[in-house]
């Protein structure tokens, strides 16, 4: 109970099938997979390795399962316990490059951009370009909706090759899994699997932070205008006298959300 417990609200194992994510994900490594945050609203970020399922349509038929009972018992019990991958799943492991609201945009050999910043992707597969230039795309992408790309960028049907499809490529964020954290397995290879710096460039965001700026900047100025119109009337009523406000006893406590 307290293993079913954990894969299910805490945190699974996953086993790399291909070559799409390399090399920061090898064929046969296990992965574990954070899945207590989404659980609390998190949503998944720009440059975070997801688990997710299948959107319909990526993914082939699963094999059948082995003709081995005994086989066919012991994946049943690894996969039952999360520490191996279940032969009913169908999930999918990639790079999340935008979020909600993005334009994600690649052409000829690239770079990627996001809200028009040149992505530094050192992770990308040795020899590959950032993308392909026989499959050109440029996408908003759909509030609650991510897009996605593998590493290995010419070994990977992601999101750019799924455009044709319901959601255009997108994956929706209640289809993710969870994110990957770490590579526990084999021994040799355990690592972090961090956010590259890229995605936290200055500016990254100026797409969404431009509108709620601009509108927090309208409203506030017909407040301080009245504010303001309202401390003349004041200090005139008052002979010129200054006014003090915000003592101990006035305007309540500070630092609150604003």
């Amino acid at each position: 109970m307290l293993a079913l417990i954990i894969k299910t609200f805490l945190v699974q194992a996953f086993s790399i099938p291909s070559d799409s994510m390399q090399n920061t994900l090898q064929r046969g490594d296990r992965v574990l997979v954070d899945k207590l945050t989404p659980w609390f609203g998190s949503k998944p970020s720009r440059g975070e390795v997801v688990v997710f399922h299948d959107p319909g349509g990526w993914l082939p038929e699963n094999p059948p399962a082995s003709s081995n009972p005994l086989v066919r018992g012991v994946q049943k019990g690894l996969s039952f316990i999360g520490l191996m991958p279940s032969a009913d799943e169908k999930d999918l492991i990639k790079r999340v490059i935008g979020v909600g609201g993005d334009t994600v945009q690649c052409k000829g050999t690239g770079p990627v951009t996001v809200n028009g910043k040149a992505l530094n992707e050192p992770y990308v597969f040795a020899g590959n370009t950032a993308c392909t230039p026989d499959a050109p795309f440029k996408v908003t992408v759909p509030k609650g909706r991510i897009w996605v790309m593998g590493d290995h960028r010419q070994d990977s049907l992601d999101s750019r090759y799924h455009m044709q499809l319901p959601g255009g490529g997108t994956v929706s964020d209640d289809d993710v899994v969870g994110r990957a954290v770490v590579v526990a397995w084999p021994i040799n290879r355990w690592d972090a699997l961090s956010i590259p710096s890229t995605f936290s460039q200055p500016g990254i965001n100026a797409a969404g932070a431009a509108v709620p700026a601009a509108a927090g900047l309208a409203g506030a100025a017909p407040l301080v205008l009245l504010r303001r119109r309202r401390l003349l009337r004041k200090d005139a009523s008052t002979g010129g006298r200054s006014v003090a406000a915000g003592g101990p006893t006035g305007g309540g406590p500070t630092g609150g959300d604003a």
